[in-house]
């Protein structure tokens, strides 16, 4: 007994004393398989095209897109999801450079798909936002406002060219009503019942989407509030997730990550299919910018949320260091 009272009896301590130690002890660990890379294809461009709001990540060539498929598929990431870039001059008011055959997502598809075959998940964003003229991810009626049914055909038509182009997994992002339903009966009537879909089910209005605007430079007039989730609700995501399941998803996903831990958490308690979470370009640019001023250890935070978000209940993660992250844990 000390003279300042009883020693602690338990010592917790004891599993923190050594690296070893709290390797062997860790709860959750990352995996280069845990990784899906997110990358942006530019039309017309020669040389990769730096995004300035994202350091470190590029607008990609044809040719530069294939060896970046090719570098990740080496480190051991299970996908890439790949977003398209039309020339400004092509978007219209449908996205009709998403349902071209010949459109830069198509092609890219195609592209990465002869480079890498089945050793990467070849995924595809389905979504008009990159394509239409006023950015938007639908398309609009005579009043200005998202018409959710004509958007659904547009979905259906996307979700088939992708499939013949070579994907793997299409990602419906665009949160409209029945999308997923949609999405899945179109691909069951072309015979691509292969065809696995990724649905975006928990998209909330995030401030952290900034940056990707930029990356796939949008021409967005106003916001997405009225289908994208409003960032105060929980109980909505989980009417979506109900909702997502019964149309066929195959995996679900919550986007952003690192705000919505929360729904992250109470969707992979809910569902016995795999979760999956974006961390979006504001929880990267943030991390970067705050490492190159010399306030954070920029490795360490890395590691670190995307660790959290992992615990949280992903099973996949898409994140812009993919890659990179990668090769260290190989």
């Amino acid at each position: 007994m000390s003279k300042y009272g009883s020693f602690p009896g338990a010592r917790p301590r004891r599993l923190r004393t050594s690296p070893v130690m709290r390797r062997m002890v860790a709860e959750t660990r990352l995996h280069p398989a845990d990784f899906i890379l997110p990358a942006f294809v530019r039309e017309g461009v020669s040389e990769p095209v730096p995004i300035g709001a994202m350091p470190g990540v590029v607008q990609h060539t044809r040719d530069s897109l294939k060896k970046a498929a090719l570098e990740a598929a080496e480190a051991g990431v299970s996908g890439i999801m790949l977003f398209g870039v039309p020339e400004e001059a092509k978007k219209d008011g449908l996205g009709t450079p998403g349902t071209d055959p010949d459109g830069i997502l198509q092609v890219a598809l195609r592209d990465v798909r002869a480079e890498v075959g089945d050793e990467l998940l070849v995924m595809a964003d389905l979504c008009l936002d990159e394509f239409t003229d006023h950015g938007h991810c639908g398309v609009l009626d005579a009043e200005g406002r998202v018409d959710n049914d004509a958007t659904l055909e547009r979905y259906a038509e996307m979700a088939q060219v992708q499939a013949d182009a070579g994907a793997h997994v299409v990602g419906p992002s665009g949160m409209m009503d029945g999308q997923i339903g949609v999405v899945r009966d179109a691909l069951d009537q072309i015979g691509r019942e292969d065809v696995a879909v990724l649905a975006y089910t928990a998209k909330y209005a995030s401030a952290f989407f900034g940056p990707f605007r930029e990356a796939v430079g949008s021409s967005l007039q106003g916001d997405r509030k009225t289908y994208q989730q409003d960032p105060a609700n929980l109980r909505e995501s989980l009417r979506e997730l109900e909702l997502d399941l019964a149309e066929g998803a195959d995996m679900v996903m919550v986007k952003p990550a690192g705000p919505y831990l929360d729904i992250l958490a109470r969707v992979a308690d809910a569902v016995d299919v795999p979760v999956a979470a974006y961390q979006v370009s504001g929880e990267y640019s943030m991390i970067e910018a705050a490492a190159e001023k010399g306030w954070i250890d920029r490795d360490r935070a890395i590691l670190e949320s995307l660790t959290g978000i992992k615990r949280a209940g992903a099973r996949n993660i898409l994140t812009y260091w993919a890659t990179e992250v990668a090769r260290k844990l190989r």
